[in-house]
């Protein structure tokens, strides 16, 4: 069964991607916000982060506690070979509708 992904999933697994070791709740939410300047909440970015780890998309981990963080530990996110996969055939399906909507689109 092929699975489809949002273009809110989209955007947090290439942002997770790109963040690389530095890819937890508040880093994705920030590098969004300032790439795509639109706002989202930490709320509807953990749903999202929770529906991509239920579709096997990503994986996570706690690091160590900090005291910057009133002893508590980051969640870590990393984007798992399915995940990479999927993200993969997104562009492909995009780049080929792009192709093909650039003979519609020409003056």
């Amino acid at each position: 069964m092929k699975v489809y992904l949002g273009e809110l999933e989209e955007l947090v697994l290439l942002t997770i991607a790109s963040l690389g070791d530095n890819a937890y709740g508040v880093s994705i939410q920030q590098d969004l916000e300032v790439r795509c300047s639109r706002s989202l909440t930490i709320g509807a970015l953990h749903a999202t982060i929770a529906r991509l780890e239920e579709k096997g998309f990503l994986t996570s981990w706690l690091g160590g506690a900090t005291s910057e963080r009133g002893g508590r530990s980051k969640r870590f996110y990393e984007v798992t070979q399915a995940g990479k996969k999927a993200v993969t055939e997104a562009k492909l399906l995009r780049d080929e509708l792009w192709q093909q909507a650039k003979l519609h689109l020409q003056p």
